[in-house]
């Protein structure tokens, strides 16, 4: 085999690999600003789902930092069966928003938006914000209530409205790290404001 030939072959195995999208996350997702700073497009972003649906900047952060760490092509991990046989993924979790096929397709019908895909930044906040207002509508959560929305965001609207999360010491203490991380990126937000 040439070596040009055995180049691209090894280039396209390893292209094979990758998994799509960019798969990069920002530095330092324990700081606001500094995210915004690096992806210049997500400000934008989180401020079109703002004005839209009403859902502040620091929640929608705070749930994509819980979700998928601002990875765009974050997936769930794969099952094994006797350890070594992939029987696939833990769920159909996609992208930014971690959004399950069925509430994508959802989304998708609900808003027209055909095109959009669960690794554009854009897109993924705007689902966002369409299902948390219409988990305030239905549920009563106000926007700007991180932990609550996140249970509702995880169990689904049924389950939050159950009470399935009352069962799960593990999900209630997520709830509340994602509460107390968009305070934080609130109060972060609020000063690199201030400082421009």
């Amino acid at each position: 085999m040439s070596k040009w030939l055995r180049a691209l072959v090894i280039v396209l195995l390893a292209a094979s690999c990758g998994g799509g999208g960019s798969g990069s996350a920002p530095r330092n997702l324990d700081d606001a600003c500094s995210i915004l700073e690096q992806r210049r497009g997500y400000i934008q972003a989180f401020r079109a789902a703002e004005r839209k649906w009403g859902v502040p900047v620091h929640v929608q952060m705070a749930t994509i930092y819980q979700e998928s760490k601002f990875i765009p092509d974050a997936r769930t991990p794969l099952r094994f069966s006797l350890g070594v046989i992939p029987m696939g993924r833990q769920s159909s979790a996609f992208g930014y928003s971690q959004a399950l096929d069925g509430t994508w397709k959802e989304y998708l019908a609900a808003t027209g938006n055909r095109r959009a895909r669960r690794d554009d930044i854009r897109d993924a906040t705007d689902f966002m914000g369409w299902y948390m207002r219409a988990s305030r509508d239905q549920l009563g959560i106000p926007l700007s209530d991180a932990r609550r929305h996140y249970l509702a965001y995880h169990e689904g609207r049924t389950g939050y409205r159950n009470g399935t999360y009352n069962n799960k010491a593990w999900l209630m203490r997520v709830s509340a790290e994602v509460g107390d991380r968009s305070r934080i990126y609130e109060q972060q937000l609020a000063r690199c404001r201030a400082a421009r």
